[in-house]
C-alpha cells in the first residue's frame, strides 16, 4: 500500500537528513521532502497515469545519496533497484565540473528512466521556487530561474500537470529578481 511505502521511505529520508536544515531557514529538511510528495500525489490526482507509489518513494528518497552518507547499495537494499536507480538519476554527479554540465547529465539520465522520476524532478523544482534565502544574488536567482525553464523543457512530456505548475512557479519567481 502507498501508505506503507510513504511510511518507511519517510522515516528513512528523516533518519539521513536528520541534520539537515532547510536552505535559509531553521525548518527540518522533512518540510521539503513532504512538499515534493505532496506536489506528487496532486499531481496524481489530475492525471492517474504513473505509479503513484514510485514516485511518492522517490520524492521522499530524491536527495538521499546527494546530500547524505547513504551509498546506493543501501537503497537499492531497502527500496529496490527501481528506486535506486531513480534517485540516482536525480542525484548529480559532483565529479562533473560545472553545474550546468551537472544538471544536463541529470536531466539525460533522468529521460532514460521511467516517467515517474521526471515527474519526481518536476516536483522538486516545483518546491524549489519558493522565496530564495536572502544571501541569494540576483544573478543566482536568474541562473535558478533558467535551470528551471531548462528543466520544464527537458521533461515536457512527463505531467502536462506538473509542466503547467512549474512554468507558473517560473513566472511568479520573477519577482524575486532585483
Amino acid at each position: 500500500m502507498i501508505q506503507d511505502k510513504y511510511q518507511a521511505a519517510i522515516l528513512f529520508a528523516g533518519e539521513k537528513h536528520k541534520n539537515q536544515k532547510m536552505p535559509g531557514t531553521d525548518s527540518n529538511y522533512l518540510l521539503h521532502l513532504s512538499n515534493v510528495a505532496m506536489e506528487v500525489l496532486l499531481a496524481y490526482k489530475e492525471e492517474q497515469n504513473f505509479d503513484v507509489e514510485l514516485a511518492v518513494q522517490l520524492a521522499l528518497l530524491h536527495d538521499t545519496l546527494e546530500d547524505t552518507t547513504t551509498e546506493f547499495d543501501e537503497l537499492k537494499a531497502k527500496f529496490g533497484d527501481e528506486v535506486a536507480q531513480g534517485v540516482s538519476a536525480l542525484t548529480k554527479k559532483k565529479e562533473l565540473s560545472s553545474k550546468a554540465e551537472q544538471m544536463e547529465d541529470s536531466l539525460e539520465r533522468i529521460n532514460r528512466l521511467q516517467k515517474e522520476v521526471g515527474i519526481v524532478k518536476l516536483a522538486d523544482r516545483i518546491t524549489n521556487l519558493q522565496e530564495p534565502p536572502a544571501y541569494w544574488t540576483n544573478e543566482k536567482k536568474r541562473s535558478y530561474r533558467q535551470e528551471a525553464e531548462r528543466i520544464n523543457e527537458a521533461l515536457e512530456r512527463k505531467n502536462e500537470f506538473l509542466n503547467k505548475r512549474l512554468e507558473a512557479k517560473i513566472s511568479d519567481y520573477e519577482k524575486y529578481i532585483g
